[in-house]
This record gives structure tokens, C-alpha cells and sequence, in this order.
């Protein structure tokens, strides 16, 4: 189940509820910790294997914290302008996507310091962005494929055995 985007195993399910074992790697990097009792927060179910595709892929693994810095009116689109790390916002590209507490969004705008999305209203009424205001933390995602293949275009590094096989050395060799 994710809250607010962020990835738990139900370990017991109530009527009214479930209960969910939380890390210190977990609140460490999402707003988690900062909830109490009665918070309200985004709830989405994992989407089964062979269920419809209907946004980017998330994985619940929350890469780090952004904070709201401008919400701004602009005809029936609410604008959200999010501060965030350099390490998080080397993943976020105009016209990508990005979670913000779970919900998938599509960027608008990046700067060099932040990146906008502009939610409609229907976004804004059924999730937590309708309480949301400059200050305020929000969990952030990026989309993985970026991470896969930034890892994936990285120098292969000496081996720990003494191997020398590098990038240079495959491509030399047709791999």
C-alpha cells in the first residue's frame, strides 16, 4: 500500500485500517515521520501485473523530500511549485513525470533549483494538494527508467578481482 507515495507492507489489515512496520531509511527520507494521528494522506493500491498502465512507473521508493515554494491560480489549473535537491532534480525533465506524495504528475517547468506542475482540479480536490501550501514537505519520486539508465551508461569500474573489462574494452569487442 503507499502512502503518500511511499511503499508499505500491510502486516494487518482491520476494517477500519492497516498497520505497517516503517524504517529509519523510510522516515529518514519522506514526510512520514511528520504525520499524526487523523493526517490525511494519499492511499493508492499496487497495480497488478496484468491490470491497465495508466501513468508512469512508480515504485513507492520515495527518492527524497522537495517543499512547496509557490502555489499560484491560473484559470482552472492550480501551479505547484516544488524546491528540491540537486541529486532529485538531475531526474526531473520538462514534460516528464514525477510522484509528488504518490500522485503521478506531469512536470511543467524545471530550474535550476525547483520544477513546477500545474494540477487540475479534480488532482487538487481528491489528494492532500488541496491542503498543501508554500513551506509545506512533500515526498518526492522520479521516474526510475532515468535512473536505470544513467547507472547503466556509467564507466564500468575495476572489479574488486582485478578485472579491467571497461566500457572502452566492451565496445572495442562489439558489446
Amino acid at each position: 500500500m503507499a502512502v503518500n507515495g511511499v511503499c508499505l507492507t500491510a502486516t494487518q489489515v482491520h476494517s477500519h485500517g492497516f498497520c505497517a512496520d516503517v524504517m529509519h531509511e523510510t522516515l529518514n527520507r519522506s514526510s512520514l515521520a511528520a504525520l499524526q494521528i487523523g493526517s490525511q494522506v494519499n492511499l493508492e493500491r499496487a497495480m497488478a501485473a496484468d491490470g491497465r498502465f495508466g501513468g508512469h512507473i512508480v515504485a513507492g521508493h520515495v527518492d527524497g523530500l522537495g517543499r512547496i515554494s509557490q502555489v499560484a491560480k491560473d484559470d482552472n489549473a492550480i501551479w505547484y511549485t516544488i524546491k528540491a535537491a540537486p541529486d532529485i532534480l538531475r531526474y526531473i525533465v520538462e514534460k516528464g513525470s514525477v510522484a509528488i506524495d504518490g500522485i503521478s504528475l506531469t512536470v511543467a517547468r524545471v530550474s535550476e533549483d525547483s520544477f513546477a506542475i500545474s494540477a487540475i482540479p479534480h488532482t487538487v480536490r481528491v489528494t492532500t494538494l488541496c491542503q498543501k501550501g508554500p513551506g509545506d514537505p512533500v515526498n518526492l519520486e522520479t521516474d526510475i527508467i532515468g535512473k536505470y539508465v544513467e547507472k547503466l551508461m556509467a564507466p564500468v569500474q575495476p572489479q574488486p578481482n582485478g578485472s579491467k573489462i571497461t566500457r572502452d574494452f566492451l565496445e572495442k569487442y562489439g558489446f
